[in-house]
């Protein structure tokens, strides 16, 4: 029998009224695990509601208290983190070895929100006038919102937003991903059993339609999504509009630039890795590369054939190095875009459709795919496909390479493979991205730095992650002081700093 799933709300799990629910599969068999319920609008009100009237006492609490449940959800996940693997992995499709990364990459954020007493800090100066002086404090603001994909189930709902939200004082209302809510709702419970207060973390699952309140609510404060580009601006714009603060993580269309000095096989290896890692469904995949002509034979033709010998099976498999795509819907979307790059004259070189695995013929599988001579007016090359599909660009110099990337309406991250310090300098001085790797296929930042896009890739000026997240859950307060003396008592003296005033 299907397990029909409930929403958190106040620290209750509770069945929706509207009668409604999304299917849920497992991505190695298509069969339905699960449903999800379709929350009412009411009922994201109600979770907005809950967190609003939690939020006095846990922004009251000291911040010691609110650290050390983070401390118990870090010993947490460390102790689940092989069931939270297996879970992500069936529900999502990612390999078994990339779900333990996404829990990982969660806990990462976590240990960052133990660190949150100091990086919230405010500053301090002593005299600012004579007798006066100024500190300031960073407080946060209420209820803050979470949109977020169905590609990373742990690391962005309960990495990127949860722990520093919640652990600089704000409550947080969750619109979970439809598609693999289970990982998220399994996180949550063990938020409670790290001694979370009810209604400091709401989770609800729902349709766009339903998650428009969450962008207008009076009582929230500030909004995070990431998904696709078109909708993280109408969110950015309407949240904005409503007065709310908002960071919108958005699309991707990440670059490499293959210099003929590259070491072929490993750049071919690195390549494959972040281009077919988590069969290619994450916004810092390296889905096409701009080669320079000299190497381009020998580097597409050394990427076909490692490419090949990836191990393709049930994503919750630990030998499985290529797991399914996430559901049928996004397999067809990926399986059109192959057919659109066909269709506009790109090489097809190694074709990853028709995959079959045995025992599990019902799964959402597709090999890696590679496309050769992949030119600019091809929309397949600029477009995200968010799938195991790598596109190839020729050009004839270093200069040509960085032109082409600067083009691109995205800018997550962009990499150059060289073994030359002066391209590489010249490559993260004139790259227009977030995040630059040399080298480096994934070039994310531990969760110290922010993860900082660029273009259409970014709306807002807050990064998730390091001293941007912290900033974007706070607000500063500066508090200037006087303490009287016996003369100012008497009111015969004004103080420099009414007197500058006064005067001003």
């Amino acid at each position: 029998m299907t397990t029909r799933l409930k929403y958190l709300v106040d620290g209750e799990w509770r069945d929706t009224e509207s009668g409604v629910y999304y299917e849920i599969t497992n991505s190695s068999t298509g069969e339905v695990m699960a449903e999800a319920p379709r929350c009412t609008a009411d009922e994201v009100d109600g979770a907005v509601e809950a967190a609003a009237a939690a939020f006095p006492a846990w922004r009251d609490t000291p911040i010691t208290k609110r650290v050390q449940v983070m401390f118990r959800m870090k010993a947490l996940l460390e102790e689940n983190l092989h069931d939270l693997a297996i879970l992500l992995s069936t529900e999502m499709g990612k390999s078994y070895t990339e779900a333990r990364g996404d829990v990982l990459k969660a806990i990462e954020v976590v240990e960052l929100a133990c660190a949150v007493p100091v990086t919230m800090m405010g500053d301090s100066l002593m005299n600012v006038a004579e007798g006066y002086d100024t500190v300031t404090y960073r407080e946060p603001l209420g209820v803050f919102a979470g949109i977020v994909p169905w590609n990373f189930p742990a690391m962005i709902p309960m990495g990127w937003m949860t722990p520093l939200a919640i652990t600089t004082g704000n409550t947080f209302v969750l619109k979970a991903a439809s598609y693999v809510p289970q990982t998220a709702m399994a996180i949550a419970k063990l938020f409670e059993k790290a001694g979370l207060p009810p209604g400091v973390f709401n989770l609800v699952t729902c349709s766009r339609h339903e998650a428009e309140r969450l962008l207008t609510h009076p009582k929230v404060q500030g909004v995070s999504f990431v998904g696709s580009t078109a909708v993280g601006l109408h969110i950015y714009s309407t949240a904005a509009a409503n007065g709310k603060r908002v960071q919108a993580l958005t699309e991707a269309k990440n670059h490499a630039l293959v210099m003929r000095d590259a070491p072929i096989r490993a750049t071919a290896q690195r390549i494959i890795n972040s281009a077919f890692g988590c069969a290619g469904e994450r916004c810092m995949a390296l889905p096409a590369i701009a080669v320079e002509e000299e190497i381009a034979d020998e580097l597409v033709a050394t990427i076909a054939e490692l490419a090949k010998e990836r191990k393709i099976g049930p994503a919750y498999e630990e030998s499985t190095e290529l797991g399914p795509l996430v559901n049928a819907e996004h397999f067809d979307f990926v399986s059109g875009w192959i057919d659109k790059s066909i269709g506009e004259g790109a090489d097809l070189v190694l074709d990853g459709r028709n995959i079959e695995v045995e025992g599990h013929e019902g799964g959402y599988f597709m090999g890696p795919t590679v496309f050769d001579n992949v030119t600019p007016a091809m929309s397949c090359g600029n477009q995200e496909v968010f799938g195991p599909v790598l596109y190839v660009k020729r050009v004839a110099s270093f200069n040509e390479g960085v032109e082409l990337i600067n083009e691109s309406e995205f800018a997550n991250g962009a990499t150059i493979f060289t073994q030359s310090g002066h391209y590489a300098r010249e490559f993260a001085r004139r790259i227009d991205a977030g995040m630059v790797g040399v080298n480096v296929g994934i070039p994310v930042p531990i969760s110290v730095f922010p993860f900082s896009g660029h273009k259409k890739s970014f709306f807002g000026d807050l990064h998730v992650m390091g001293r941007d997240g912290v900033m974007f859950y706070t607000e500063t307060k500066a508090v200037t002081s006087f303490w009287f003396d016996e003369e100012a008592m008497k009111g015969d003296k004004v103080g420099t700093w009414e007197g500058t005033i006064t005067r001003s």
